[in-house]
Order: C-alpha cells, then sequence, then structure tokens
C-alpha cells in the first residue's frame, strides 16, 4: 500500500516543526535518509536562492552520500535549522568519517530557504537550530511509509503561491519496473499557481484533470484576491523547493540530472518560474534499492519523466491542501476557500 508521497521511497522520512500565531508563521521541513545515506545531487534554478551545503552535492566532489535533507522558511536566517539536524546526526554517529573513532563524523546537511519573513507579523520570528532538531526528531519519530503531512506545515507553514496560500505538497508513482519515483514540494512561488482567466490550476491542466470553475464562482475569487492584495505588500521573494527521491541506484550524475529535470514539473505548475527574486531550488536523493537495468543506456529517462511529474502533483497538492491565513502578518486566501475542494481523486489524499 503506497501513501502516495516522499515515504513511498523506502527508508525516506519525513519531520516537519511549525510554529504560527504570536508573531509566528513559519516552519522547518526535514527529509531524512534512510540509515546509511542516500546519494544526493541538486539543481538551482531560481535567480535569488538560499542554500547550504550545496557545493558538496557537485557530483565531482568527495561527499557521495548525504543523511538529511533541510528546508525551511526564514530566508537565509532560517538556515540556521540546519544546524540543530546536523548536531542531531552527530550523537547518531550519521555523517562523513573523518577519524578512527566512529564517532568523529562530519554530517553534510544539504539546505534551502524560503522567504516568509514577516509573515506571522514578527520579522525576527524566524526557524533556527531548535526548529531544526524538532523536525529531524519528527521525522526519525515516524514510522516507515508514513504519511506526510501537507499544506500549512513545516517549511510551508508561512509560504504563499502567487496571491494564494502556499504549503508543502507531496505525491509518487512506481515506474513498470517496480522503481518508485516520490517528490516533496514547498510551494511559495513568485508566480502564480491558477490561470487567472479560468481560475484552474496550471498543474491539473497539464495532467488533464481540470474542472473549470463557475464564471460567478471565479468571479467572486478574483474579488477577493484583489481585496486580500490591497492588504498585503508586494513579496519581494519567493521561491518554490523540491526533493525528489527514489529508490533507484543512481551515481552523483544521474541523481543531478535528475535533479535538473525536476525543474520541469515546477514550470508546468507556477507561471512565471526561476524569476530573479525565486530561489527555486530542486534536490534528488537516490536510495540505491533497485538497479537501473544496465542494458538499456536510457533506462534513466523513464526516472527523469516521473521526477517531472510528480513534482507538478505535489505542487497541486500543496495550493489544494493550504488553509486560509489572515493575520497582523497579511492574508492569503486558500485555494480551497475560493474554489472548493474538488470530488474523489482529483483531490488525492492530504
Amino acid at each position: 500500500m503506497t501513501t502516495d508521497g516522499l515515504t513511498d521511497v523506502a527508508g525516506v522520512r519525513v519531520g516537519h516543526a511549525s510554529r504560527s500565531g504570536h508573531g509566528w508563521l513559519t516552519g522547518t521541513t526535514v527529509v531524512l535518509a534512510p540509515e546509511g545515506g542516500a546519494v544526493a545531487a541538486v539543481d538551482v534554478r531560481g535567480g535569488g536562492p538560499g542554500t547550504k551545503e550545496t557545493d558538496a552535492l557537485d557530483p565531482r566532489n568527495v561527499v557521495q552520500k548525504v543523511d538529511a535533507v533541510v528546508l525551511t522558511g526564514g530566508s537565509a536566517y532560517g538556515l540556521d535549522a540546519a544546524s540543530g539536524v546536523m548536531a542531531w546526526l552527530e550523537e547518531q554517529g550519521r555523517g562523513v568519517p573523518v577519524g578512527t573513532d566512529p564517532a568523529h563524523v562530519v554530517p553534510v546537511v544539504p539546505a534551502a530557504c524560503v522567504f516568509d519573513l514577516g509573515r506571522g507579523g514578527d520579522f525576527r520570528a524566524r526557524p533556527d537550530a531548535a526548529m531544526g532538531r524538532a523536525a529531524v526528531e519528527a521525522a526519525a519519530a515516524s514510522a516507515p511509509g508514513e504519511r506526510v503531512p501537507q499544506g500549512c506545515v513545516g517549511a510551508g507553514t508561512g509560504a504563499v503561491a502567487g496571491p494564494l496560500k502556499g504549503g508543502v505538497g507531496t505525491a509518487s508513482t512506481v515506474l513498470g519496473s517496480g522503481i518508485t519515483v516520490a517528490a516533496l514540494v514547498v510551494a511559495n512561488a513568485a508566480g502564480a499557481v491558477a490561470d487567472p482567466g479560468t481560475g484552474v490550476l496550471y498543474g491539473e491542466l497539464f495532467q488533464g484533470r481540470v474542472r473549470y470553475p463557475d464564471e460567478r464562482v471565479h468571479e467572486a475569487a478574483l474579488g477577493r484576491l484583489a481585496e486580500a492584495a490591497a492588504k498585503n505588500a508586494p513579496p519581494p521573494l519567493n521561491t518554490t523547493l523540491a526533493v525528489v527521491a527514489t529508490d533507484a541506484d543512481l551515481t552523483k550524475a544521474q541523481a543531478q540530472k535528475l535533479a535538473g529535470t525536476a525543474h520541469d514539473g515546477i514550470a508546468r505548475a507556477v507561471r512565471p518560474v526561476h524569476l530573479l527574486h525565486d530561489g527555486d531550488t530542486v534536490f534528488a536523493l537516490a536510495t540505491g534499492a533497485r538497479p537501473l537495468d544496465s542494458g538499456h543506456p536510457l533506462a534513466l529517462n523513464d526516472i527523469l519523466a516521473a521526477g517531472a511529474d510528480v513534482v507538478t502533483r505535489a505542487i497541486v497538492r500543496a495550493v489544494r491542501a493550504a488553509e486560509s491565513v489572515e493575520g497582523p502578518g497579511g492574508v492569503w486566501p486558500s485555494y480551497a476557500e475560493l474554489y472548493g475542494e474538488p470530488p474523489g481523486e482529483l483531490h488525492g489524499e492530504r
């Protein structure tokens, strides 16, 4: 049985730490790799990224595997959350060995942030090492294959998607080869996720699962969005983050290719994308449990295509699972409030 989420990749766990109210609207999400780590890579397309330890993931460099990836709010300040994750991993003896003593390790913890400063009302309310530790502990305490909470949780707590409330979303697929490919996203885009002419989510147009809103509903939604925009300061910085994971046995170079093509999934669901004030970043993780067919040099193609597809679906899930926010930091209606929830499979599991 699958959950249609990132934890369908065996051994991968997800933990969230969130804080809202009293000036707060932010959080951190940690993707914890199986014991022994996972091959990792990254591809950054946005013009204003906030990242940590991404150079270590270059296929030319020495680090082969990582134990965790951190996605966090708080802009560059929030990258401090990775310190808490790093400390927890050291206590578990997980990291790059740097001496004869097994306890002497240096955990490599790649991280990326989204801009949500001040969205709860207090500019200084942002994730720190303690929040990062709480998120990784939540991941470690979760059951194998546990369903990932979506919407306004973790790094998606203060996320917005254009004029709408954003959040965390996840999706997965199993290929004919038996290989699983999954994604988790933080939808915090400067671009729009919904067609302003119809209200349809761009990601659902790509999926071919379109239920056009009634014209009167759409007109009312546009009016509500205009009212909200009049109360909010224009967002100076935004970012969509993603972790794409697979149980395939990939090299670092193959994982980097997966991270790169997965950006296509963002481009299908967000318009425009990869702007100068975006920090769009995709990490790829490969646990190596299932070999690729060595007799077919293009066997990676199916994984690449699936990576982009699950990112698109995860963005749709993030926007549909989000809940409206109205407070001292601003007003962001949810898509569900404006347009209602679709029936059955179109909505998917939260």
